[in-house]
């Protein structure tokens, strides 16, 4: 397991979130966690890039107990977290948000060129300043700057929201071709049909709690569970 949960309990304040959350992520592995709005997916997400300390339990990253650790030393251990407020420069250009991201590693893959592959539509806006890009554009944008860190696990957190059909289509191509280069990936999304297409695995949460574990097509394949785990 290169990222494990092991019943971690975190607050907001005295308000307790999380409770007992445990899961578990394989190397190379694409794993969903659902849940309906207020479950505690961004919490969890948070626990793990340390913007939230849990009060009890472990966060384990290859092995190592990370939590308490500042987000900066959990980032360049190799967790990277793509926000849904995306979090991208706007004062500056496309090209320029890539480069300052650039982190090159021994084992690195990734540098703004293949991100523009995998993002052609990202080259003609190569001068643009971030705040000129469209919600798609910054999405792309966003998930090109966790490429370019060469970190070995990439945290999602919405990454279809308010995006177009046609540009949901777009990222979930480019998520499929980043967990094919052996990204490990944790998705939180609502879009449950189409995140479970990309995952390999899921969780579902609900109240703080994991209320469900399996394959994805378990639950792709099964509208009642579907309807009695994630209908608003």
């Amino acid at each position: 397991m290169i990222l494990s949960l092991d019943n971690i309990n975190s607050y907001y304040g005295k308000s307790h979130i999380l409770y007992d959350v445990s899961l578990d992520i394989e190397k190379g592995e694409a794993v969903a966690l659902l849940g309906r709005n207020g479950a505690g997916k961004t919490t969890t997400l948070n626990s793990i890039i340390g913007l939230v300390i849990p009060k009890q339990g472990k966060v384990l990253y290859d092995g190592n107990n990370i939590a308490g650790l500042k987000p900066d030393k959990i980032v360049n251990k190799g967790i990277s977290l793509v926000p849904d407020s995306r979090r991208i420069f706007p004062n500056i250009t496309v090209n320029e948000n890539l480069i300052i991201s650039e982190r090159k590693t021994s084992d690195g893959i990734w540098d703004t060129e293949r991100v523009y592959e995998l993002f052609p539509e990202l080259i003609k806006l190569k001068n643009s300043k971030g705040r000129n890009l469209s919600g798609g554009e910054q999405q792309m944008l966003a998930i090109g700057r966790a490429l370019v860190g060469n970190h070995k696990v990439l945290l999602l957190d919405e990454p279809f929201e308010g995006l177009a059909p046609i540009i949901v289509k777009k990222i979930v191509r480019c998520l499929e071709e980043i967990k094919k280069s052996g990204m490990t990936m944790l998705i939180v999304e609502h879009n449950f049909h189409i995140t479970l297409e990309v995952a390999n695995r899921c969780y579902v949460m609900n109240n703080g709690k994991i209320v469900y574990t399996g394959e994805s097509s378990e639950l792709l394949g099964d509208e009642a569970l579907q309807k009695k785990l994630l209908a608003i």
